[in-house]
């Protein structure tokens, strides 16, 4: 088959930078079978293209970037004739891929991976805060053959729109990330990570509140918190001051090689998240041995609690209190890493590739050709 997958981004030329690595694992795994054209929204500021994990990368750059998409994959279809669209993100990926199979009368696939179903109003976030965005997701996913997300609780927000999806966790690529059974605590203090781009929907105010709540009460600990800061430094005065200094790291961005040690090294991964999809932090803490504590969304809510322990989302006095009971219960800690561990590696890239190739010969009468 011939493929065009619709992305706002994450497949940077070096493969390593502004690169998401689920999603080049999928992408690697279905140029292995099929012919793949990634169709980048604003990878670049200016339109490019190039190879990578063995696709071809349109990038389409800035200004008139959905109209000037639906063009591009038009022409490549010119060239030689697409089987489907698939969108990774709802949105303007959504927008494009859908649109582009309609007018050449093909089936489409989106696939909710992020806010596209949400309105967080305090703080700007989420597709549905706008009327024009409630009209485009009700519009387009409507237009869509079929809808995929990650996780339960995105399934069930599609379901009260009145839109039927079907559940494809994105997996880890065990390949890149190999499994590490998970491991007894043996160096104190305490060994905390946190992986998110420093942003308002992770809500690290809620984990580092936790964190403060946790230096009075509770063992001691180092947090190691690794990601972009996108509030120019606002993390940092707030740990200062909330007394942190001598508790928390911020390491800015790490690439999964620089990720990986560090991870090891882990006794427990807390997020704090106002939503997710995923994430996906979670499913490669598990594959690394690692059990986490988190806010419950995505696949915390699903996971929680035989998997990993969840609380309620911006409360940080819980949050505290999870994590201090898994420090304080070696038992517990390892008997959730233990399942968690075996829920994403049943789920792993492989996986999800499968499913997603199963739905397009569902779905693609010219497959067999």
């Amino acid at each position: 088959m011939k493929l065009a997958l619709v992305v706002p981004g994450g497949v940077d030329r070096t493969g390593e930078f502004r690169v998401i690595p689920v999603l080049l694992a999928l992408i690697e795994r279905l140029a292995r079978t099929h012919e793949v054209h990634v169709f980048a929204l604003q990878q670049e500021a200016v339109a490019g293209r190039w190879e990578l994990a063995g696709a071809t990368i349109h990038n389409i750059g800035n200004r008139w970037t959905r109209l000037r998409s639906i063009a591009a994959i038009l022409a490549e279809h010119r060239r030689a004739p697409f089987d489907l669209t698939h969108a990774i993100f709802s949105g303007s990926c959504s927008l494009v891929a859908v649109a582009a199979a309609k007018l050449l009368r093909l089936p489409s696939l989106v696939h909710i991976a992020g806010g596209e179903l949400v309105a967080l109003h305090e703080i700007d976030y989420g597709g549905r805060r706008l009327w024009k965005g409630r009209l485009r997701e009700a519009v387009v996913l409507r237009g869509a053959n079929v809808i995929t997300a990650a996780s339960a609780p995105i399934i069930e927000s599609l379901q009260a729109l009145g839109l039927k999806a079907q559940r494809v966790s994105f997996g880890v690529d065990l390949q890149a990330w190999p499994p590490l059974a998970p491991r007894e605590r043996s160096a104190k203090p305490a060994r905390l990570i946190h992986v998110a781009s420093l942003n308002r929907v992770k809500d690290q105010p809620t984990l580092l509140r936790a964190l403060a709540a946790l230096a009075e009460t509770g063992p001691d600990f180092e947090m190691d918190i690794i990601g972009v800061d996108t509030l120019q430094g606002e993390m940092q005065r707030l740990a200062c001051h909330l007394g942190l200094e001598q508790h928390v790291r911020f390491h800015g961005f790490k690439t999964q090689r620089e990720l990986r040690p560090m991870m090891e090294s882990a006794d427990l991964l807390v997020m704090s998240s106002l939503h997710e999809a995923g994430p996906l932090i979670l499913l490669e803490a598990a594959v690394a041995g690692v059990p986490a504590v988190g806010t419950a969304v995505g696949h915390f809510a699903e996971w929680s609690p035989s998997a990993a322990l969840a609380v309620p989302v911006k409360d940080w006095d819980a949050l505290a209190n999870a994590i201090q009971r898994m420090l304080a219960d070696e038992e517990l800690r390892l008997r959730l890493a233990r399942a968690a561990q075996r829920r994403a590696m049943l789920e792993d890239a492989d996986c999800t590739v499968q499913a997603f190739h199963a739905l397009y010969l569902q779905h693609t009468p010219l497959a067999a050709r």
